[in-house]
């Protein structure tokens, strides 16, 4: 598992992080204090407080530079 901080901080970043994460044949998990919702969720990810990064867990070990790649716009360094 690999864990990144990401910045989902408008409707639009959400909506297409969203349309980024389900191209993919993995599970995310988003962590925002004890809450964890599904990352493919975009109902779950607007219960969440936006205002701060998140965690992102990708729970998948063998393509995660390309998955990374995909989700460089909204990671947070």
């Amino acid at each position: 598992m690999k864990t990144v901080r990401i910045s989902l901080n408008s409707i639009d970043k959400v909506k297409a992080f969203v349309n980024e994460v389900t191209k993919f044949n993995t599970d995310f998990d988003l962590v925002s204090g004890r809450y964890v919702i599904d990352a493919k969720s975009i109902m779950g990810i607007f219960s969440l407080d936006l205002s701060k990064p998140i965690d992102l867990n990708i729970h998948n070990e063998e393509s995660v530079d390309t998955i990374l790649a995909a989700l460089a716009p909204y990671i947070v360094e």
